[in-house]
């Protein structure tokens, strides 16, 4: 006689789940690591100076960049519009967080990230990794959900709207409807 758990199976950690704790500490030993070898060779007050350095960098360019995207929301609030122009804006924030943590290779992803044409590229390859897993969103989940809200215009844009079926039999008239106008 065999018997069977009652409990239900446990769900398989992801990658990610697995990966990131590792993949940090290993991050963290290198660039503690990379700190001592640069101190041994140019001197502890040389690091001093380059992690204030880029805590300061990093400060200036997150300030920067937030007020950029808050001038760009303001100016397409008083247009009534969506805001435009602000792609890089959080590129622009991470490489300034980045510069602002204590470490060189920090420093340096955080320096790369202030490169207009890796902002550009890591962007396009972001938007189109975000609409491949939109498309491939099963039936019901949110991926499936947020594709279904989503308008596309003929002149390209894209417009967030909701659909909403009246019931028959319910309150609504039963009849034609006006069109929509802008």
């Amino acid at each position: 006689m065999t018997q069977t758990s009652t409990q239900p199976a446990r769900p398989r950690r992801s990658r990610l789940r697995t990966f990131l704790p590792l993949g940090i500490a290993a991050w963290l030993v290198l660039e503690i690591w990379l700190l001592t070898v640069v101190a041994g060779a140019a001197g502890g007050f040389t690091v001093f100076l380059l992690l204030v350095a880029g805590i300061l960098l990093g400060a200036a360019v997150v300030k920067r960049a937030g007020r950029r995207a808050f001038q760009n929301l303001n100016q397409a609030v008083q247009r009534g519009g969506t805001p435009s122009g602000s792609e890089g804006n959080g590129w622009l924030m991470l490489g300034g967080l980045l510069l602002m943590l204590p470490g060189l290779v920090s420093d340096v992803l955080g320096l790369i990230l202030l490169i207009p044409p890796v902002q550009k590229a890591l962007g396009r390859r972001a938007e189109r990794t975000f609409e491949r897993r939109l498309r491939a969103a099963a039936p019901g989940s949110f991926g499936d959900a947020f594709q279904q809200a989503r308008i596309h215009r003929p002149d390209g844009k894209v417009v967030q709207g909701e659909v909403i079926r009246d019931e028959p039999g319910g309150d609504a008239p039963q009849g034609p409807r006006p069109p929509l106008t802008h």
